[in-house]
């Protein structure tokens, strides 16, 4: 009974995979069409990937999408680390829930609402629209992200480590560099290539906040493909998901390394 559950797990799940990656993989395979369209495949070519690196005013949007995505993933690793101590720190329960729950509202709130919060708050207080309205967007929803990979790691350390660096001597700060930071390593790297994830992927947020001479591109492939249906949207499309691919083994390998380091030492 329980081999028959566990083959019939097996095949839901092939199936599931099957539906969220056969666009994708079928949006890849006609980047490579040496015909004009995605109704039938007349040959191979890499004609579609040399026009995108040929075209200059891609690869500029290219270079300011993965700036923004370090920027922003680098601050908002920074102040959502420093936000998930804070809010464990806090002794009183009822404010620690109403802090978590503020924290989550943003996770789940539609990014259509909190592009237009920013596009109107940007507007009263004079920002430009451009790369700076974009990196504070992104580090803006970035934030929640990080908190919530972050915290896990927080709650299950001893709390005993902590009082015996300050029984040996040592400041809050040099508790936190050089106990609690280390100890959360893994959820630090995982909220921040989450947040770089996410900034990548963004698209209505950016939309709002984007100005004039100024683009990412999730907002550039939108305004490709309503332009006509491209090859190279295909292209720029499977470079994207290429790079993704690329961010999530990397955490992989370095939260492998990390757990092999981390039982060495113990």
């Amino acid at each position: 009974m329980r081999s028959k559950l566990t083959t019939k797990a097996k095949v839901y799940l092939a199936i599931v995979f099957v539906i969220l990656y056969a666009p994708i993989f079928y949006l890849i395979f006609y980047s490579f069409n040496s015909g004009g369209s995605m109704g039938s495949f007349e040959g191979f070519t890499l004609e579609h990937y040399q026009a995108v690196f040929d075209d200059n005013r891609l690869l500029v949007i290219l270079i300011n999408t993965v700036i923004v995505a370090l920027l922003s993933g680098l601050i908002a690793t920074i102040i959502g680390t420093l936000g998930a101590v804070g809010i464990v720190s806090l002794r009183n329960e009822k404010l620690r829930s109403i802090v978590l729950s503020l924290n989550n509202i943003l996770i789940v709130s539609p990014d259509v609402v909190i592009g237009a919060s920013f596009l109107i708050l940007f507007t009263m207080i004079g920002v430009k629209l451009g790369f700076t309205s974009v990196v504070i967007s992104h580090i803006a929803f970035s934030i929640p992200i990080v908190v919530l990979m972050v915290l896990p790691k927080i709650l299950e350390m001893n709390t005993n480590l902590i009082d015996a660096a300050l029984d040996l001597g040592a400041s809050r700060r040099e508790v936190l560099t050089r106990v609690i930071i280390p100890y959360i390593k893994p959820g630090i790297l995982a909220g921040f290539f989450m947040a770089i994830t996410y900034s990548l992927d963004d698209f209505a947020v950016t939309f709002f906040v984007t100005g004039n001479g100024f683009s990412t591109l999730s907002v550039e492939i939108y305004s490709m493909a309503r332009a006509g249906i491209s090859l190279t949207v295909n292209a720029i499309s499977g470079l994207v998901f290429i790079v993704t691919v690329g961010i999530v083994i990397m955490y992989y390998f370095i939260t492998m390394r990390s757990r092999k380091t981390g039982g060495s030492t113990q």
